[in-house]
């Protein structure tokens, strides 16, 4: 006979945290200390000290800097993961930065992309419903009105 034991482990709470201009350190409740490298994570490199220490600290692990738009987990900073965001899209953040435009993907080509194809559907339902000849006929499958 085979058994097996699984057991559920909390990420430690992050007391605080440093960035220097060439390491991460956090500091976690259990007492552990965890530096990393600052390279692993770009955004952070090219952040003003200034916003590498607007920091905030969440009690699930989260590590985040407003300023930055950047997320790190303790289990990332345990397992020695380093930043997972793409070169493209790290590329298109630091134009973006350099352009003094917002730091989210609000602004990039693609949203405005999608919002575009949204509104297109939205026009395109809007002009059926407007083309219906049966105005006010009940429809009684779907259980609802057109007006």
């Amino acid at each position: 006979m085979t058994t097996s034991t699984t057991v559920e482990t909390k990420a430690p709470e992050v007391v605080s945290v440093v960035a220097t201009q060439t390491t991460l350190t956090a500091k976690l409740a259990d007492g552990h200390v965890i530096s990393v490298p600052l390279d692993w994570y770009p955004r952070l490199v090219h952040g003003a000290p200034e916003e590498r220490n607007n920091v905030e600290l969440y009690g699930d692990g989260t590590i985040h800097w407003p300023d930055l738009d950047e997320d790190i987990s303790v289990e990332g900073l345990l397992a020695g993961r380093r930043s997972l965001e793409s070169e493209a899209s790290f590329e298109r953040w630091l134009a973006a930065r350099r352009a003094g435009r917002g730091l989210t993907l609000a602004g990039t080509a693609w949203q405005r992309g999608l919002r575009g194809k949204l509104v297109d559907r939205r026009r395109r339902a809007t002009r059926k419903r407007r083309a219906r000849p049966n105005k006010g006929v009940n429809k009684s499958k779907r259980g609802i009105r057109v007006a």
